[in-house]
C-alpha cells in the first residue's frame, strides 16, 4: 500500500487574517486540516518542509501523515497559496483523511518490460497518455503505483485502464468509458531526420546545372557580328 510522507506540525489556537500574519513573522507557514466531518486543525509549518515539498512535484497526490500534539493525522496536500510577489507559500489547505471515506487522488503509473517489448524493439515508440490516473479509493487501501506489463506489445497495441496491474478497489474517476493509457506508436520518422533530409534536398537545388558527363554545360554562342551595310547606287 501506499507510503505516508511525515510532517511536523504546530497547533495554532486562532484562525483569522490577523492571526495568520503573526505566524507567517514568527517564520512559520499557517495552514488547515480539513474534512472527515471534524472541526478543522489550525496548524503552522516549518517554511523549509513546505518548499521541500513543492519542489518535489506532485504534491496534490503525496500522502501525508501529520504530527499533531501527539496525534498523527492522515491527510492530503490540497491547496496552497503563495504571496503576489516573493512566490512564498502563505498558507497551506490539507483534506484529512477518514478510513471508509473514499478519496479522491492520483496515483502514478509505471511501465515495466520495455526492453523486451517486441514492438519497441521493431521500432514502435511508447506514446504515454496518461503519467497518473485518477481514482476513488479508500485511504487504507490507497495504491502506491499502477503498473503496466510492456512485454507482450505489439506495435498498434493500446493500454486501457482494464489493463493495469494493482488496481485493487479503486475507481476511476473517469467512468464512461474504458480509457487509454498509453499505445505502442508505429516507428516515425524524427525531427533531426527530416531536418537532414530537407537540408540535402536545398543543396542539390542550390547546386549548378550539369550538362552530359558530367561538364558544365557550354555558353551561348556569342552574337554573329553585324551586316555590312548595302553599297550606295551611283
Amino acid at each position: 500500500m501506499a507510503n505516508f510522507e511525515l510532517i511536523e506540525a504546530e497547533s495554532r489556537s486562532r484562525a483569522g487574517k490577523g492571526v495568520a500574519r503573526a505566524t507567517r513573522r514568527a517564520g512559520k507557514v499557517p495552514a488547515v486540516i480539513y474534512g472527515a466531518k471534524q472541526e478543522p486543525s489550525l496548524i503552522a509549518l516549518d517554511p523549509r518542509i513546505v518548499m521541500r515539498e513543492l519542489k518535489r512535484g506532485g504534491w496534490r497526490s503525496r500522502l501525508y501523515e501529520i504530527t499533531l500534539d501527539g496525534q498523527n493525522i492522515r491527510a492530503l496536500m490540497r491547496d496552497v497559496q503563495f504571496h503576489p510577489v516573493t512566490d512564498a507559500p502563505e498558507h497551506v489547505d490539507f483534506q484529512r483523511l477518514a478510513s471508509g471515506e473514499r478519496v479522491r487522488v492520483g496515483v502514478h503509473v509505471v511501465f515495466l518490460n520495455e526492453g523486451i517489448s517486441p514492438g519497441i524493439k521493431r521500432g514502435g515508440v511508447l506514446n504515454v497518455v496518461r503519467h497518473t490516473v485518477e481514482v476513488a479509493c479508500d485511504p487504507d487501501n490507497i495504491p502506491e503505483k499502477f503498473e503496466v506489463d510492456l512485454g507482450p506489445l505489439e506495435i498498434n497495441d493500446t493500454i486501457r485502464w482494464h489493463n493495469l496491474i494493482g488496481v485493487g478497489d479503486a475507481r476511476p474517476v473517469i467512468t464512461d468509458r474504458d480509457f487509454v493509457i498509453a499505445t505502442i506508436a508505429a516507428p516515425t520518422v524524427s525531427a533531426e531526420q527530416l531536418a537532414e533530409d530537407a537540408a540535402k534536398a536545398a543543396a542539390a537545388a542550390a547546386a549548378p546545372a550539369k550538362g552530359k558527363g558530367g561538364k558544365a554545360a557550354p555558353k551561348a554562342a556569342a552574337a554573329a557580328p553585324a551586316a555590312k551595310p548595302a553599297p550606295k547606287k551611283k
